[in-house]
């Protein structure tokens, strides 16, 4: 019989697997092909850069990202409006926020190539409440003999988002918690990081709160649980969504263990163990790092998404990793109170909040998410 410990270890084991790339079974695509050599044969500098822009975090890794070709030097970006999380995120905001992780990649990598990108953000207006089938931006790559390669870009397919325990013993630095802040400030935002003990034991008992919150709250927790891809098969199938894999995850499907079912009740044993991991995982965390602005405009928004983006490669370039940390960020009902309190507590508001907060440390290796491929992403 497994026991409750044994099943904390398998899904600890599960969110930070390396052993993604052994997930393809028979006919079924590799689902991290795409993060070896990127643009491997392309022709086409826009595919090329797009080919490191689907690397990009996101959240839920829903990959919301639909992209035309039009003439021979522009990209137009929209949302896949199927893609978005309405019950965690009925404004849109962290999809939009998506986007502005894909643009600065994007941007980084056309740089790689000697191009520079120029983009016009929202050019049909900024959709509001919520996003719909108006074009992100227009890009247009201009070959440019004097644009400076960035030295972030080598970081580009060594980014992943590390959901482990951080090591509480080697706290990142000063000087690489400013190094992260500072690529964060290029981008526009006011950007820092929470060290003091009082202030980031706010942060974590905030975030225990807003894990149990979203567990019980059905339509958020039903959310996630609707993008679980459980095991090799249906990782391969649908290279997106939150990946539990590795041979004790098959055990326990197969043992009916771990099923989506079972994780659809928050007092399951499986939902209950899963929800101590995460637990244990946000109280080992030795700094936070924040990210906000004056406004929540959809401008900002995609700033902040950029901003991110060079703060993660900047942190992977420094040997630390990252995690997004959510929750008591989101804008639904059930969350209200959590997320008044961390606005506040940070020194934001609704109508000029944090946009990002996430954990940053030490932690053991990770592997990267799985992702579609770019033929996905292009309308023609």
């Amino acid at each position: 019989m497994l026991s409750r410990r044994s099943v904390l270890e398998v899904l600890a084991g599960a969110t930070a697997t390396a052993a993604l790339s052994g997930c393809a079974t028979g006919s079924r695509p590799d689902p991290v092909a795409a993060w070896r050599n990127p643009g491997a044969g392309e022709q086409d500098p826009r595919r090329w850069a797009l080919a490191h822009a689907i690397l990009a975090p996101n959240p839920h890794n829903m990959q919301p990202w639909l992209v035309e070709l039009p003439g021979s030097d522009e990209i137009a970006l929209y949302v896949d409006t199927r893609r978005m999380l309405p019950a965690t995120d009925p404004p849109c905001r962290q999809i939009t926020i998506g986007c502005g992780t894909f643009l600065e990649l994007l941007d980084v990598a056309a740089r790689e190539k000697g191009y520079r990108a120029e983009t016009a953000l929202w050019p049909e207006g900024e959709p509001q409440p919520v996003l719909d089938q108006r074009p992100v931006a227009r890009v247009r790559l201009v070959r440019d003999a004097g644009v400076a390669r960035d030295p972030l870009f080598a970081q580009i397919t060594r980014r992943h988002t590390n959901r482990v325990a951080y090591d509480l013993e080697k706290p990142p630095s000063a000087a690489e918690l400013q190094a992260v802040s500072a690529e964060a400030r290029s981008r526009g935002m006011e950007a820092g990081a929470v060290t003091d003990p009082q202030q980031r034991q706010a942060l974590i008992a905030l975030g225990v709160e807003g894990l149990k919150i979203e567990n019980r709250a059905h339509d958020a927790h039903m959310e996630s649980v609707r993008v679980m891809r459980i095991g090799a098969d249906e990782i391969a199938r649908h290279r997106d969504g939150i990946a539990l894999d590795g041979p004790m995850i098959e055990a326990l499907k197969m043992a009916g263990l771990m099923s989506r079912e079972a994780l659809t009740n928050p007092d399951s044993f499986a939902s209950k163990s899963g929800e101590s991991m995460w637990t244990d995982m946000v109280e080992a965390t030795p700094a936070f790092f924040w990210i906000k602005a004056a406004d929540n405009s959809r401008i900002t928004q995609i700033n902040a998404g950029r901003a991110y983006a060079r703060a993660h490669l900047a942190a992977t370039r420094a040997g630390l990793s990252m995690q997004p940390w959510s929750m008591t960020l989101q804008e639904y009902p059930e969350m209200a109170s959590p997320y008044a309190r961390t606005q506040a507590l940070l020194g934001a508001s609704a109508q000029a909040p944090v946009q990002m907060l996430v954990r940053v440390g030490r932690g053991k290796p990770g592997g990267p998410s799985p992702r579609r491929g770019l033929a996905e992403h292009i309308r023609t």
